[in-house]
């Protein structure tokens, strides 16, 4: 085989990284495990009438010029993947025991909101804000390709983000004396993390909560369109995906790996794939086991040496001869907790597995574009998440699979308890279909070790400036993952397009 890149799984970031360079004139082959291109972006269909997302529920840094559109029109696709807008006025809805707050675009909204809410606590909460604006600015200046020239230009701002890297959430919620339920309210968006304010980095929840308050949004023909606009742009340029094929080897020679062996899933044939480099879209860590991590550098070898995030649990459903609109829903998310501290509500939940009080996030795509392809006529898709621990799944699946399942039930009976008590009267009543997905469901669907739902997991440990980039110390073999760049929808479309740039020179971000 003559390819110039060969890929290892089909993710998003590894999507991005084929697509430009098969558009660029590159060769490329992507060998997927699955049967579905997309990583945690891949849609599935249920039965004749039903498709769901994995774990994709909305998406930022689409708008004109950021990332993700930036890399469309290099791709030119702009024109066919387009992105709807959540509300600017509440794109999330945040809601707990005694306090309700939607989540605005503007920050100065969100301060007359949480003055509002808490008017002892004004200067504590604008103290906080400002804190949370200059450490984006300093991020932006971080991040950059020229940082080292825009750091002396921006010298507060960069000194500011890189003061704050070492802080969890909760470390600047005391440091500004935020009330509870305050710090609560902001830290909400916690599903979108699975880490409590006590262990999230505060950077990565700056850079998600600042991003989504530039534009939160939902693909107009779903995820599934997204993904398969970047498959044809591959196969349309002479690229070439290969399914059901999993690597099992990476082959070195003179300490530079140039090949794989994978066994195709339906046949058991063992097959060899060289070419002249490989891209691991796999895990890094579990790559590096496979190839040896002796054989890594002692720098690459501590940057190896991150968690993984945590698991969640996910309820796909969809309801008819009703209109969610009446009880709440619309062009936004809606966050629920019935605890106070998120800390201690994380903690019920992924280390005691007590649901009986559940912090969850609820989403409803149907009312962001008018594609009902996802979906017989008359229906509505929700979908709830909340966080979930691998090994107690794990284990429980292995001794008992009746309890696996009836636990997994239990934690939607929770849910579905707590949403008709608060939002829909009798929902269960309209549940037209329910289906639930564990850690395990993750690590089988998505091949994502322990059932990691973001890679390395954002604490202030694994999420900095030193993290795991696509240098992986040997020679033809280049990282190309959530863990070696940025997780989630957008920061595998800056992870793929980096490393396009790098081997490529051509910048387009």
């Amino acid at each position: 085989m003559d390819a110039d890149y060969l890929i290892v799984g089909s993710g998003i970031s590894a999507l991005v990284f084929a697509a430009l360079s098969a558009k660029s004139g590159r060769k490329v082959v992507i060998l997927e495990a699955h049967q579905y291109p997309g990583g945690f972006g891949h849609t599935f269909p249920i039965g004749k009438h039903y498709k769901f997302n994995a774990q994709l529920h909305y998406v930022w840094n689409c708008g004109e010029g950021e990332t993700v559109n930036q890399v469309l029109k290099k791709l030119q696709l702009e024109q066919k993947v387009t992105f709807e807008s959540f509300d600017p006025q509440g794109f999330d809805h945040m809601r707990m025991p005694g306090y309700q707050l939607d989540i605005p675009s503007d920050s100065e909204l969100l301060l007359t909101r949480l003055e509002g809410l808490f008017p002892k606590h004004t200067k504590q909460c604008r103290a906080f804000i400002d804190e949370v604006r200059r450490t984006a600015d300093g991020l932006t200046v971080l991040s950059g390709d020229e940082r080292f020239k825009n750091i002396f230009k921006n010298l507060e701002k960069a000194a500011t983000a890189y003061r704050n890297i070492r802080f969890t959430l909760q470390q600047m919620f005391d440091k500004h004396k935020l009330p509870q339920e305050a710090q609560t309210l902001l830290a909400l968006q916690w599903p979108d993390f699975l880490l409590p304010p006590n262990q999230l980095s505060f950077c990565a929840w700056v850079l998600l909560f600042t991003g989504y308050q530039r534009g939160a949004y939902y693909p107009t023909h779903h995820f599934e369109h997204v993904i398969h606009s970047l498959v044809d742009t591959i196969k349309e340029n002479g690229g070439k995906i290969i399914y059901q094929t999993q690597v099992d080897k990476f082959i070195l020679e003179n300490n530079r790996v140039i090949a794989v062996e994978a066994t195709e899933l339906i046949t058991k044939e063992t097959i060899r794939y060289a070419a002249k480099s490989i891209v691991c879209n796999m895990d890094p860590k579990k790559a590096a086991h496979l190839i040896g991590i002796e054989k890594f550098s002692l720098k690459v070898r501590r940057q190896l040496n991150y968690d993984y995030s945590a698991s969640n649990f996910m309820a796909y459903c969809s309801v008819k001869d009703i209109n969610l609109a009446n009880y709440g829903f619309g062009k936004w998310n809606i966050f629920h907790t019935g605890h106070n501290d998120l800390n201690l509500a994380f903690d019920a939940m992924y280390h005691n597995h007590d649901y009986s009080a559940p912090s969850f996030a609820m989403s409803t795509p149907g009312f962001l574009t008018q594609d009902t392809s996802d979906r017989p006529e008359g229906h509505q898709i929700i979908e709830f998440v909340t966080v979930a621990d691998y090994q107690y799944f794990k284990d429980l699946k292995a001794r008992d699979p009746r309890a696996y399942r009836q636990k997994k039930r239990a934690i939607l009976d929770a849910i579905i308890n707590t949403v008709e008590e608060h939002y829909v009267p009798n929902f269960r009543e309209y549940l037209s279909y329910k289906s639930t997905g564990s850690p395990t469901t993750n690590e089988d669907f998505c091949w994502c070790p322990e059932g990691n739902s973001y890679g390395s997991a954002m604490t202030p440990s694994n999420f900095n400036l030193w993290r795991l980039n696509h240098n992986s110390s040997l020679q033809g073999l280049y990282f190309c993952n959530a863990s070696s760049g940025y997780a989630g929808f957008a920061g595998t479309f800056w992870t793929g397009a980096k490393l396009y740039q790098h081997l490529s020179g051509d910048r387009i971000l």
